[in-house]
């Protein structure tokens, strides 16, 4: 009987990943439980269980008293000395008893009590195993769904993926094989329960350092990581290795190491840059694949003023501003971008403030009357270059008028020159008409 016993515990060992230990003592725990409800003792029972042979003993604790007030868990000093001269007062007598079959509802109490007791070993392991797992990347098995609530089989322990942590566009079905991001490990009083995402920017960070042997090895570093779940991710990585491209790491050859990541995140779009400890350099990256003209920082207010080409300015914004929205989130700056267009203009406006503050003392505020005078100088000065222009255009008209003048005249004097000449020529030809007929006349003459 004792062999199967320790038989028994070897397989439940084995079984539940449960150290013999721990059964042990839930076993120990159960039986001084069933004795207490046997024979209704409310006294210190100990019970011990010979590991190696499977031997079980109960032992009854009893302290050693003057005068006995409660003979459950007291015992007298003439009773105990009749045990062992050596005791007296204060001294805790142990002595084993050999109780009898336990009743049914004892026997019932023992199980419940090795049952329960197992069970907590088991969620103890389990919460143990997965809150060292937290912010790591696992495979498991979709079990079920309740409503849009994913429940995931992991071996050990069943996670839950909640909607608010799915990623828009992704479906699975019961079966599927699925990668989840341990977000988060609680106990409760149904076990540990583990939360599960697909999108935390964590899952990307994780598949990376899978995929990719720099990161894992610490030579590539991932210094900070934005997303946008089911959409884009953008990605900043270092090396202090001047041999390594970190980028070129991540991406792989042919892009097969990013590749394998996009698939797994179905088609989701992977921007990877090279982080740089000078803001000016760091934010002309996070915006990729945009091109930077210029970046003023507003190092007080964390605010970057990013100049591009009136033709990137779309591009740097983004579709619904999540190119400049996750740029902002990587690099930790508020990012305000304006068109060379813009810029110039906005310029122009802060040049016409000045104009108009001008003269200004923050010590001696203009009254109103300054304030008109130097807004009627304004005007007049504006007034004064308008009649400029209007001088300047009269003047250009004028020219124009004179040299429109100037070319009817020329064409005139062409005109009759020509006339002239034609005049000129009609008359030659007549009086050589005039000539040839009067030759024609002479030679019929000489001819009769």
């Amino acid at each position: 009987m004792n062999k199967e016993f320790i038989e028994a515990i070897d397989q439940l060992e084995k079984e539940k990943g449960i150290s013999k230990d721990t059964l042990f003592e839930a076993i120990e725990s159960a039986l001084i439980s069933a004795y207490k409800k046997n024979y209704g003792a409310n006294g210190n029972v100990a019970v011990e269980i010979d590991r190696e042979e499977g031997d079980i003993n109960v032992y009854m604790r009893m302290d050693v008293v003057d005068e006995v007030e409660d003979a459950s868990t007291q015992i007298s000093v003439e009773e105990a000395k009749e045990i062992d001269p050596a005791y007296d007062t204060g001294d805790v007598v142990e002595y084993q008893v050999k109780p009898e079959d336990f009743g049914r509802i004892a026997a019932q109490t023992a199980k419940q009590v090795v049952v329960q007791r197992i069970r907590e070993a088991e969620r103890g392991m389990i919460f143990d195993d997965y809150i060292e797992k937290t912010g790591e990347v696992v495979t498991g098995t979709v079990q079920r769904k309740s409503n849009e609530t994913i429940f995931v089989n992991m071996g050990k322990t069943e996670g839950i993926l909640p909607v608010k942590e799915q990623v828009p566009g992704e479906h699975f079905n019961v079966n599927d094989r699925i990668k989840v991001y341990i977000m988060d490990v609680r106990n409760s009083t149904k076990g540990p329960q583990v939360f599960l995402s697909r999108s935390h920017p964590g899952l990307v960070k994780r598949l990376f350092e899978l995929e990719v042997p720099e990161i894992e090895d610490g030579i590539v570093e991932i210094k900070s990581i934005a997303r946008e779940a089911g959409s884009r991710t953008k990605m900043a990585v270092y090396t202090e290795d001047e041999n390594v491209d970190p980028v070129g790491a991540c991406v792989g050859s042919r892009g097969s190491r990013v590749q394998s990541i996009v698939d797994e995140l179905f088609n989701e779009k992977i921007d990877i840059i090279n982080w740089s400890e000078d803001p000016h350099e760091l934010i002309s990256n996070v915006l990729s694949p945009a091109k930077v003209e210029s970046v003023s920082l507003d190092e007080v207010n964390q605010i970057a003023t990013v100049i591009v080409p009136d033709y990137q300015l779309s591009l740097a914004i983004g579709k619904s501003g999540q190119n400049v929205r996750l740029a902002a989130k990587l690099c930790g700056w508020k990012i305000d971008i304006k068109s060379h267009t813009q810029m110039e203009e906005a310029e122009a406006d802060e040049e016409y403030e000045d104009d108009i503050e001008e003269g200004y003392d923050e010590d001696e505020p203009m009254t109103d009357e300054e304030a008109e005078e130097v807004v009627n100088e304004l005007d007049s000065e504006e007034a004064e270059a308008e009649s400029d222009e209007e001088e300047e255009d009269e003047e250009a008209e004028d020219a124009d008028e004179v040299l429109e003048e100037s070319t009817e005249d020329e064409a005139e004097e062409e005109t009759a020159d020509e006339v002239e000449e034609a005049e000129e020529t009609e008359e030659e030809t007549a009086d050589e008409d005039e000539e040839s007929e009067t030759t024609d006349e002479e030679e019929k003459g000489e001819e009769e």
